[in-house]
Order: C-alpha cells, then sequence, then structure tokens
C-alpha cells in the first residue's frame, strides 16, 4: 500500500485528517524504510521471523539468539516498545505496578530503577532503551517494517513475508506478537471524515503530540486510554466533553512514585516475586482469596473488600474473593462497595448515577477494570461535561463538533477518537497471512476463533502465536505472557531442532477441543454476560466468543506441559 492509497484510506475511516498530524500518522503506520541493521548482513532468510517489537517479541528475539537460531525482529514502528512506541498520548501509562511489568532477568532489573510504580510511556521507551543496551535488541530488529502478507510453501515448508515496502523474508518458522490491541477501532459515525481538527486515535497519537491548552476538546469513549486523556486533558483545556456509552468501574491506581531506595529494599524479593506468577490465575505476584463473598459474613465482607481498597490497583479486581467473577450474587457486593466508594468523590448526584448508577451497568470485572487517578473528581471541575450516549446518542460529526440527537452541536477544536480496538485476533487478521492450499487465516477463523492452547492453528504449519487468541493473554500483562507463554514457544522450537523436526502444525480437532474448552470455561464465569472486547462484542459482525483463555495462568500451563510432555499431542510434527 502506498502513502497515497494510505491516506485515502485512513481519512475515509475518519484516522486521520489532511494535515500535518495526518502525515506523521501515515508515515509512522504505513511507510517502511527497509534496510538491513547495521553489522547484519543483507539477507532476508532466517530460522524464525518474529512480527512485533513490545515485550514478546523482544524476549523472543533475545532468547531465540541465544540459542543459536538465526532470527529477524520486524515492526511497522521506528522504534522498539511495541504498544508503548504507538500509545504516547496524554497520560498513557501502564496499569501494572513494577517489578511485574519488566523482565525478570536480574541482569536487567539490578541496576534498573523506576521513578513510578505504575511507569507511563515516556518511562517505558526508556526500559525498552535500557534492555537494548543490555540484549542488543536493535541489531537483528528491522524498524517501518509492516508486514502486510505471509505465504506458507508447501513444498520446503518455509514462509514468505511481505512488508509494507515490497520487501520479503523467507523463514522455517513465524512467531506473531502482534499484541491484543494492535488494530485500532473507529466506529462509523456519520460525517467524521468532515471534522477539521485533529481527530487521532488514541492508538495511533502522533508522536509530535497535541497542544490542548485552550482547546475545547472532546473525548468519545471511557476505556482505559479514555480515562487517562481525561485525566490529562482536563487540566488545560477551555472545555473538555467526554461521551459516555457505559460507564467504567475503574480503580483506584493510588501512589504512584517510588525512589531507588525503596527498590533496592524490595530487589531481595524480586526473584520470589517472579517465580510467583506461574501460580496465580493473572501472573500477578497476589491471587484471589480462597473463599467465597457469600461464604462469610457482611462484616468480614466488609472489613475484605475495605483491605484490598486500600492496597489499590488490582487487588480488588484480581486478588478479591473466589466467587465474585463466577456469581452474580457476589459480584452484586462487590460492585455496591464499588459504587458507595467513587459515588462521593461526585459532586453532581445526577453525574455521579451516569458514573456509578444504582444497578451495575454489567457485572464488576467482566470488562478489564481500568486504574484511575481523579478520574471521577474531574467531573467537579466547570471545563468538563459528560454527555450519556446511550440516552442522547451522537447523531453526526460536523466540520466543526459532534451533534447529538437532543440537536446540540458540541463545538469542537480536537476530537480524541479512544474508541478501543479489534482486541486480540484484529492484529493478525490484518495480514493476508495464506497456508496450506492458500487458505487465509480469515477463512480459517471465520465462524470462531480455533488455535490449540493458544499457540497455532491447523492449516498454519510453522506459524506460532504469543500473547494471542485462547491463550490468557488479556489476563496477564506483557512481560508475564511474553516470558511464560514465550517460553513455551521457545521450548518448542528447541525441541524440534533436537529431534530434527522442520515442520509442526496443529490438527483441526485439537483447535476445536481448545475452542469448546475455552468457551465452556468461559460459561462458568460471567464474563460471557457482558457485552466486552473480552468476547469480540465491540466490533460490529465480529463473533461472540471468549477471546481469551480464562481457566487461568496455572491450569494453562499444565495443558501446555502435558501436550509437551506427550511429544506434542494436538500437534503434528513432521521431518
Amino acid at each position: 500500500m502506498g502513502a497515497t492509497q494510505a491516506r485515502s484510506e485512513l481519512i475515509a475511516a475518519g484516522t486521520v485528517n489532511n494535515d500535518k498530524y495526518g502525515d506523521m500518522l501515515i508515515m509512522n503506520a504505513t511507510e517502511s524504510k527497509a534496510c538491513a541493521p547495521d553489522g547484519v548482513e543483507a539477507t532476508n532468510e532466517f530460522d524464525v521471523v518474529v512480527v512485533g517489537a513490545g515485550f514478546s517479541g523482544v524476549y523472543q528475539l533475545h532468547r531465540l539468539r541465544e540459542l543459536g537460531f538465526s532470527v529477524r525482529l520486524l515492526d511497522a514502528g521506528a522504534d522498539l516498545g511495541g504498544i508503548w512506541y504507538w500509545n504516547c498520548y496524554p497520560g498513557a501509562r501502564v496499569d501494572s505496578y513494577a517489578p511485574i511489568y519488566e523482565f525478570s532477568d536480574e541482569k536487567l532489573w539490578r541496576d534498573w530503577n523506576w521513578t513510578e510504580i505504575y511507569p507511563g510511556w515516556e518511562e517505558l521507551r526508556r526500559y525498552f532503551n535500557y534492555v537494548d543496551s543490555k540484549w542488543n535488541i536493535r541489531k537483528d530488529t528491522q524498524f517501518n517494517a509492516r508486514v502486510t502478507a505471509a505465504n506458507f510453501d508447501e513444498q520446503d515448508s518455509r514462509w514468505t513475508l511481505q512488508t509494507s515496502s515490497g520487501e520479503q523474508f523467507r523463514s522455517r518458522f513465524v512467531v506473531l506478537c502482534t499484541g491484543f490491541a494492535a488494530k485500532p477501532y473507529i466506529p462509523k459515525i456519520e460525517g467524521l471524515e468532515t471534522f477539521v481538527g485533529p481527530k487521532p486515535h488514541t492508538g495511533l497519537w502522533p508522536q509530535e503530540d497535541l497542544d490542548f491548552a485552550g482547546k475545547r476538546v472532546g473525548v468519545i469513549g471511557t476505556g482505559a486510554s479514555a480515562i487517562q486523556v481525561t485525566q490529562e486533558v482536563a487540566k488545560t483545556a477551555a472545555h473538555l466533553t467526554v461521551f459516555q456509552r457505559t460507564p467504567n468501574l475503574a480503580l483506584p491506581m493510588g501512589p504512584r512514585k517510588t525512589d531507588v531506595q525503596t527498590q533496592t529494599k524490595l530487589k531481595a524479593g524480586y526473584p520470589d516475586r517472579f517465580a510467583i506468577r506461574r501460580h496465580t490465575f493473572a501472573g500477578f505476584d497476589f491471587d484471589f482469596i480462597p473463599k467465597g463473598a457469600l461464604e462469610v459474613s457482611p462484616e468480614e465482607r466488609k472489613a475484605t473488600y475495605e483491605g484490598l481498597w486500600a492496597k489499590a490497583g488490582f487487588y480488588f479486581w484480581l486478588g478479591t474473593f473466589n466467587d465474585v467473577l463466577i456469581k452474580k450474587e457476589a459480584n452484586d457486593t462487590a460492585y455496591g462497595f464499588w459504587r458507595d466508594k467513587t459515588r462521593p468523590r461526585i459532586k453532581d448526584p445526577a453525574i455521579a448515577k451516569k458514573l456509578a448508577p444504582d444497578t451495575a451497568p454489567y457485572a464488576f470485572g467482566t470488562k478489564r477494570p481500568c486504574l484511575e487517578n481523579g478520574f471521577f473528581e474531574v467531573f467537579n471541575q466547570s471545563n468538563v461535561s459528560l454527555v450519556d450516549i446511550r440516552e442522547n446518542p451522537i447523531q453526526r460529526v460536523t466540520p466543526n463538533g459532534v451533534v447529538t440527537q437532543d440537536g446540540k452541536e458540541h463545538t469542537l477544536d480536537i476530537l480524541v477518537l479512544a474508541t478501543g480496538f479489534d482486541a486480540v485476533t484484529g492484529g493478525i487478521l490484518n495480514i493476508d497471512i495464506r497456508g496450506v492450499g492458500g487458505v487465509t487465516i480469515n477463512d480459517r477463523w471465520r465462524d470462531g476463533v480455533r488455535a490449540n492452547l493458544g499457540l497455532a492453528s491447523a492449516g498454519f504449519p510453522n506459524l506460532l502465536f504469543v500473547y494471542g487468541p485462547q491463550a490468557p493473554t488479556a489476563f496477564l500483562n506483557g512481560p508475564t505472557a511474553a516470558e511464560l507463554q514465550g517460553d513455551i514457544v521457545i521450548e518448542c522450537l528447541e525441541y524440534m531442532r533436537e529431534k530434527g523436526y522442520k515442520r509442526i502444525e496443529s490438527t483441526p480437532q485439537a483447535d476445536d477441543a481448545w475452542a469448546a474448552h475455552t468457551n465452556e470455561v468461559a460459561a462458568m464465569t460471567l464474563f460471557p454476560q457482558t457485552d466486552s472486547w473480552y468476547m469480540g462484542a465491540n466490533i460490529p459482525g465480529k463473533k461472540r466468543e471468549s477471546l481469551n483463555y480464562p481457566g487461568g495462568l496455572p491450569l494453562y500451563l499444565q495443558k501446555c506441559q502435558e501436550s509437551a510432555q506427550n511429544g506434542y499431542e494436538g500437534f503434528v510434527l513432521t521431518a
């Protein structure tokens, strides 16, 4: 795709304008400056090509290269970081605390210190630079190389990948590390393309940033990026209008600042913290309480909730009673506690009811809770308005703003599209992947995802996923998935090399069985009852199914280990 064609398509979708911000987005999203990194021979034949230079891709390159594989890492961005290259909007930061949100290699954490417990995007970029200084990642990485197509050659069991510039790479194996938020979603809104001001999606933010001071700003959405943008933009904007469809049951992030002295004391316990991850549901260093909310007295339940709330972060979500995500009555107790903690922070009772309704808008925790620092207090400011677009839908966008059903035009200088992502599968399906017989992965997954153990799909030999569909993906954080699921892929490739196998392919029966198991486990929880991106429900026409494995990380690792110990049962390996 050329830059001119890309500009036309993105403008038509309402992603960019015909301005300097649009120029920048087109350059980052579509152009490829394909040249071999310094010191690397200009050969495009490798044992493994890894796609995506976030935590998973960086880890794959580092470990496979250590084991003697020839590897090339490709990324559409201009630098390392994956999501932290693209997500550079105001307030963007991670929602998992350090040290859980970093690599467990002591050579890295021993001399690295964070300035914040929940690092922001700028500090995370510095961290990737630091990792590169130790692991020399850039040496075998090619940036501005968006992979557009991948074709499997059945004669020699190798893949040919093509980038947007037309450059080709060949490899025995392809490891897709595209992440679960690689494809921004922009809903069809009448007139969106006519808006004359900047209208960036939070997942495609201009690297040079935008100036919001004194501007009239609209934010469509109340997901994680919307909350973070709202908190920052409200500080300087002349007026901020937040268009909310569904309330966000956000949790307090808690203190952010840290220092070297504090981290030095904590580092003695880092190895134990990292080791605990594989034994907890979501790969954190804490887990659900081994009893139910309905098994204890109201007094004990409230005291427990108070303790979890005081810890802040995800404790109230993933460290709570073990029946909160399973039984509605138990879930209602958690929501009631959250509502009663949140409402007093909002002065206007009518706004408080929209942000924290009497009855839960969905089961608490069945959408990934966002972490906030002062989000609800923002709506106490005179320069901030909330528009409930369930009651008063957006009718159209005009050159100068947004018109709602009541006929009011909300005049804007900047329109922020915090409208989410085609999660988990979007980044994979965005590539024209053709396997055995030329069948595309889009066709293979047309009636639902089929990915045995979340690692591979029948008909696509030697194509492996990390942090992808039907794995614990979105319940984990990036570094945890990169290492614990990433090691499964690495060990598989090492096993194949030792045994002389050249090809591995999942079977249709194993794919179907894993999909059935994933959805059966999900049906035991409250997750399927909520319209969320966990279920693919945010994308029109996308099949409603569990895109992530909800059985927890320990069970997932056990299932993978059982397959490996039985000679990779569920897969066909050939020499």
